[in-house]
């Protein structure tokens, strides 16, 4: 038999709401454009992207770098790499009127 578990283990994959740490991903951004029509492949990833940074992070102040978008936008509109490599870090910040402070 296999042991049991222990009932306090934390999830490895989330942050925790207070916590400011940086992670690197892979996304597999090419399972999103299945039976897309080519002139909207790298508006969807960017997307994606974002909605995939705000599950991860669990804030809705996303902001995606320009590099990050030079990358999605290189090849054209059509061609989008099929995964991409990203860092999340979470911040504060430092507006004082942001409902979200990190």
């Amino acid at each position: 038999m296999a042991p049991a578990k222990k009932g306090g283990e934390k999830k490895k994959g989330r942050f925790t709401i207070n916590e400011v740490v940086t992670r690197e991903y892979t996304i597999n951004i090419h399972r999103c454009f299945h039976g897309m029509g080519f002139k909207e492949r790298a508006s969807r990833a960017l997307r994606e992207i974002r909605k995939f940074a705000m599950k991860e992070t669990g804030t809705p102040d996303v902001r995606i770098d320009t590099r990050l978008n030079k990358a999605i936008w290189a090849k054209g509109i059509r061609n989008v790499p099929y995964r991409i490599h990203v860092r999340l870090s979470r911040k504060y910040d430092d507006d004082e009127d942001s409902p979200n402070k990190l």
